[in-house]
């Protein structure tokens, strides 16, 4: 008896020439659900920190620059700033979520990031 196994779809960002309707979509609808309430660009990076809270899974392992490192929360910086915080060892550095990379595969919940993205660069 042979086995097969199905592909999981992953969230990312599609790549030149292929179509990605459905997953924008999915990515929009995540966009208003982080900002519905929300007067202003901070109290919307404000909604979209809770969402990345509440349903993005950590701590996860990424590399950053080479060096692999844990995210083990995010944060938001006074400047109103999403900020994955990597740990390795004792040392800890905050890194743009915008510029964070993701883990083959990503963690539960890395679609909010991909929202976040597309919201910040004006979908």
């Amino acid at each position: 008896m042979r086995t097969t196994f199905a592909r999981t779809k992953r969230t990312t960002p599609a790549r030149k020439g292929s179509s990605n309707r459905p997953q924008n979509a999915r990515l929009d609808e995540l966009i208003e659900d982080a900002i519905v309430d929300a007067d202003g660009e901070s109290e919307q990076i404000t909604g979209f920190s809770t969402m990345l809270e509440e349903n993005l899974a950590v701590p996860f392992k990424t590399e950053v620059l080479g060096v692999e490192g844990t995210v083990t929360r995010i944060d938001v910086t006074d400047d109103d700033h999403i900020v994955a915080v990597c740990m390795r060892g004792k040392t800890r550095q905050r890194v743009p979520i915008l510029d964070l990379p993701m883990p083959e595969p990503p963690p539960a919940g890395a679609e909010w990031i991909d929202a976040f993205r597309r919201w910040r660069r004006g979908r």
